[in-house]
């Protein structure tokens, strides 16, 4: 771990895509210089939903830029911006944006990382049926 700090814009990181959905995300970990944990900015945008997962072994905390909508098993919540939520391992959970024209923005924390910055572990899609 470095024992320096860091601040990074996230404006300044390029957007890729999940593997699993068409949202966006700025992986700001490797940026920010962290170890111990994984940081991430997802951009929902009007009408996006991402993948339906839990992570194995790792809890997230997610922080609301703006309002936002998170789907925690099957259940769609209505956040503030400036919200926070935690959600456990084992819980089933997804960002949602169910609005017309207004963009969704996240900061999503994973403690503790499973694996490393780039690969944090089990990524876990339930089976529909």
């Amino acid at each position: 771990m470095s024992r320096e700090f860091s601040v990074v814009d996230p404006e300044d990181v390029p957007t890729e895509q999940f593997t699993t959905c068409e949202t966006s995300v700025r992986k700001l970990s490797e940026r920010l210089g962290a170890t111990e944990l994984r940081v991430n900015q997802v951009i929902v945008q009007p009408g996006e939903v991402t993948t339906p997962h839990t992570h194995d072994g790792q809890e997230e905390v997610f922080v609301a830029m703006t309002e936002g909508q998170i789907g925690i098993e099957g259940t769609v919540h209505e956040i503030a911006a400036g919200n926070v939520v935690r959600v456990p391992p084992e819980t089933t959970r997804n960002l949602r944006n169910h609005s017309d024209d207004e963009t969704h923005v996240w900061l999503a924390f994973g403690a503790p990382p499973v694996g490393s910055v780039e690969d944090f572990g089990a990524y876990v899609v339930e089976e529909e049926g």
